[in-house]
């Protein structure tokens, strides 16, 4: 509800007699000449320089820039230009509405005491024979005073849902102080509903709303009550359109809290593990909200995928050039029933054939696997053969994998006075972690994996090793950028990133190159070709080396463009990183540059120009997507 309070004489009350004594007269706006003329031969005037089929144009005057762009989208009177058998008299009529609908058109921008002229004007030698100018004053614009927020229901006894209250109230985005329109105020509204109804209270409603305006003060006093409805839990889970997966299984990979409090970002969880575990072309999970809500049933509608597919893809990149990649799935493997994932991938440096076969996972998420890969390519100096054997036990969470699985790699160099060719078996344990506000464009938070590994060599002496890989990405707030208006705001930010490896063993232990570390590339240091940074021999040749030490820190800020926000940030960064097979041999290669992100509907686009210290050349780096 928006209502209108004015503390003195009202200002528009002159201007309503006015107008209607101009609807009345039906002549005053008319340009100086015979009206009677004017309107008896409409055509001989859009001949006569105009262009046929136009009555006549409108021009908006009014600062600043937003509310000219506004009224000229908007503005009803535009509807009618097209009537090319429009007369004078008429046209004043239409302007007469016109700033009607002018005023209200601005308050819903937050300009309550504007001032407008509007005039009719010849113009024969013009686009049209008849120019209507509409001059906007818009005076000061209106700003929040007051916030009020109530609520009503369950949530307003239920100590439990105090937090879920503040949430609330301090989430609400038209706070005291800003400029209140229209388009805000609906926003504000939407948003703290959202709030309520994403936990707990999946029914809960608006009961109330009010803006009260003061013209005079150009001041808005707001008020909002909500209703929250039943509190709701989960329930268990209902499937349609699964036949060829047992509903067990459904609800393995769903993993629906059953018995919790309703919470929408739960919900969107198991949907999310649905539609990625690659067995259904389309998930949709809704709350019933029918029944008990105590225990709520979730139902899962869904679209089940092919049991075979083939998929072929082709792209770019910076660090390897063109690539052609071919997928092949299988949804349930004959007696196993396991779901089979093989790719094969060919680009300028790498040739890859693999293959990954997973289960079902059981009730605590835990799942077996296993894997195979052989693999070309370029690392360092050489061209590396190996190949890599997998089989274990791994777990996805919402925010936490988990693995553990005994792993088989032999490598064979390729070049001129190549490290000796090695194998190795190992048993492995990872861990990663993710806790950011947005998994797939992170603005805030950070991420942290970690790989431990112990083994024996296989190839000539068998001797024992142990193998530590580390990596985190953190994003720090770095203060806020918003547009002319205030109206939008995006945080900038300091992206920090780590890596470090070891490989402990003896010197003369054979190692396979696959298990050493090499760096360099758009994900690690740019300016510097895709694992080019390794260890050093004393022929100047780079190879795989056993420890490993990476940092950057990068200055992200969102890009403002003739005062608005835009989906672009700037950024200005350093990178730092090391190869080699003795800590005291490690020499740093730095890389600086510039680079822009794109928040493009399909993902995050990240563009890099890069300066490799070292290597005195600048290098472009172009990367989709943001993974961890």
């Amino acid at each position: 509800m928006l209502r209108v309070v004015r503390l003195h004489a009202p200002a528009w009350w002159p201007a309503f007699l006015f107008a209607a004594a101009l609807l009345l007269s039906g002549c005053s706006l008319l340009p100086q000449k015979d009206a009677a003329e004017s309107d008896a031969t409409p055509g001989a005037v859009a001949s006569a320089g105009g262009t046929a089929g136009t009555a006549f144009t409108v021009d908006v005057q009014a600062e600043p820039a937003t509310v000219r762009e506004f009224l000229e989208r908007h503005l009803e009177i535009q509807r009618f230009r097209e009537l090319d058998d429009l007369g004078a008299v008429e046209i004043s009529r239409l302007m007469v509405a016109a700033e009607a609908n002018a005023r209200e058109l601005l308050n819903t921008l937050g300009y309550f005491t504007p001032t407008l002229t509007l005039e009719l004007r010849e113009t024969p030698g013009g686009k049209a024979p008849r120019e209507v100018r509409i001059t906007v004053e818009p005076g000061p614009l209106t700003r929040v005073s007051s916030v009020q927020i109530d609520f009503s229901g369950p949530i307003a006894e239920n100590p439990a849902a105090e937090a879920q209250r503040d949430a609330i109230r301090t989430g609400w985005a038209l706070r005291a102080g800003q400029p209140f329109n229209q388009q805000a105020w609906d926003a504000a509204k939407t948003g703290a509903l959202r709030t309520l109804t994403a936990r707990r209270y999946p029914t809960g409603s608006i009961l109330a709303s009010k803006a009260e305006i003061d013209a005079d003060r150009s001041e808005a006093r707001l008020g909002a009550t909500y209703e929250s409805g039943p509190a709701y839990r989960f329930g268990p889970l209902v499937v349609n359109g699964s036949q060829r997966y047992p509903v067990d299984s459904v609800r393995r990979l769903a993993r629906v809290p059953t018995g919790a409090e309703y919470d929408q970002q739960l919900l969107l969880d198991a949907q999310q593990r649905l539609a990625s575990s690659g067995y259904f072309n389309s998930v949709f999970l809704t709350l019933d909200t029918t029944t008990d809500p105590h225990a709520a049933p979730v139902v899962a509608q869904l679209t089940e995928a092919p049991l075979q597919r083939v998929v072929l893809g082709v792209g770019f990149t910076t660090d390897s050039g063109a690539r052609l990649s071919i997928d092949h799935s299988h949804n349930d493997m004959p007696l196993l029933g396991w779901r089979a994932v093989s790719k094969l991938t060919i680009d300028r440096d790498l040739q890859s054939l693999g293959t990954e076969w997973t289960a079902i996972p059981d009730d605590s998420g835990w799942r077996s696997f296993a894997s195979g890969q052989l693999k070309s390519e370029v690392s360092g100096s050489f061209t590396v053969d190996s190949g890599r054997l997998r089989g274990g036990r791994s777990q996805g969470g919402d925010h936490i994998d988990r693995s553990i699985f005994l792993q088989y790699d032999y490598a064979v160099n390729r070049g001129f006075n190549p490290p000796p060719s090695a194998s190795a078996l190992s048993l492995n344990w990872g861990w990663t972690g993710r806790y950011f506000d947005n998994a797939a464009a992170p603005t805030r938070g950070q991420g942290v994996a970690l790989e431990l590994a112990g083994g024996y060599t296989l190839s000539g002496e068998q001797l024992p090793f142990t193998r530590t890989y580390v990596r985190w990405i953190g994003f720090v707030p770095a203060g806020t950028v918003s547009n002319d208006d205030d109206t939008q705001r995006r945080n900038a930010r300091i992206q920090l990133r780590a890596e470090a490896g070891v490989v402990s063993a003896a010197d003369r232990a054979q190692i396979p190159s696959t298990l050493n570390f090499l760096t360099g590339g758009d994900t690690t240091v740019r300016g510097y070709g895709y694992r080019s940074i390794g260890a050093v021999k004393p022929d100047g040749q780079v190879i795989a080396g056993r420890y490993l030490g990476v940092a950057s820190i990068e200055w992200q800020r969102p890009f403002v463009y003739q005062g608005q926000l835009t989906a672009w940030d700037s950024t200005v960064f350093i990178d730092v990183g090391a190869v080699a097979d003795r800590p005291a041999d490690m020499s740093a290669k730095v890389g600086v540059g510039v680079g822009a992100r794109w928040a493009s509907p399909i993902g995050p686009v990240q563009m890099d120009l890069a300066y490799g210290i070292a290597v005195h050349a600048f290098r472009f780096h172009l990367r989709l997507g943001f993974t961890f």
